[in-house]
């Protein structure tokens, strides 16, 4: 009696893979076999709802990749395999929390018929954190500094250059004061300083007080002239 070596195939893959909902997931399974992978070779991946109840295959590989036609894996599965390289992993694509369960990875290589076939993965898929993009910031920024700067500017301008008051064409003086063109104790008045008057600081003996304070003075020719006695 002859007794042939049985050979043994085995299948690994993660326990466990985490995604976000969106992304591009990939679920990865290996295999070894004594025998080299032939025609004969084929994988299959299977879904069980992480709520329960049997698996659903949806993605069979045998010489060519049959993906899904129809449920909630159309359009989604991506073959990343390469059998001769001990490759048979698959690429779901806009993961979706009802995406959640467990994944079986099936690999059969004949005459490998024994060893541990299978490999589970429990996958994930997180609600994605909304996340502050910049062209958000930039906006959000220009509304509330672009108008701050504009008016802090203005502020400023104003405080280290007032406007000038074209009322005051000329400098208010001291009535003590003598300016370029102008007599000791007369001032003249123009006609926007009506309301204005100068009195003028005169130091003057007792004999002359009769003199000054009955003195006539003269009618006003012209700009009004001021003059008072104080």
């Amino acid at each position: 009696m002859v007794l042939c070596p049985v050979s043994a195939i085995t299948v690994s893959s993660p326990a466990e893979v985490h995604s976000v909902r969106g992304d591009a997931v990939t679920l990865t399974c290996t295999f070894t076999s004594n025998s080299r992978a032939t025609s004969r070779m084929s994988v299959d991946w299977s879904y069980r709802p992480q709520t329960g109840g049997p698996p659903q295959a949806f993605f069979h590989f045998s010489s060519l990749a049959f993906h899904p036609q129809d449920g909630q894996f159309n359009g989604r599965v991506k073959w990343l395999g390469s059998p001769a390289r001990g490759e048979a992993s698959i690429q779901l694509l806009n993961a979706s929390l009802s995406d959640n369960g467990t994944y079986t990875c099936s690999v059969r290589n004949p005459p490998d018929v024994h060893g541990s076939p299978t490999s589970q993965t429990v996958l994930t898929v997180m609600p994605k954190v909304p996340a502050v993009r910049f062209s958000d910031v930039a906006v959000l920024l220009a509304f509330i500094l672009l108008p701050s700067t504009i008016i802090t500017l203005a502020l400023l301008a104003r405080m280290c250059c007032p406007p000038k008051d074209k009322s005051q064409v000329q400098g208010y003086h001291s009535p003590i004061e003598v300016t370029h063109g102008e007599e000791p104790g007369f001032k003249q008045i123009h006609h926007k300083e009506k309301n204005m008057t100068c009195c003028d600081l005169y130091l003057l003996d007792s004999d002359d007080d009769d003199y000054y304070t009955h003195k006539p003075r003269p009618p006003a020719q012209g700009e009004t002239m001021a003059e008072s006695q104080c």
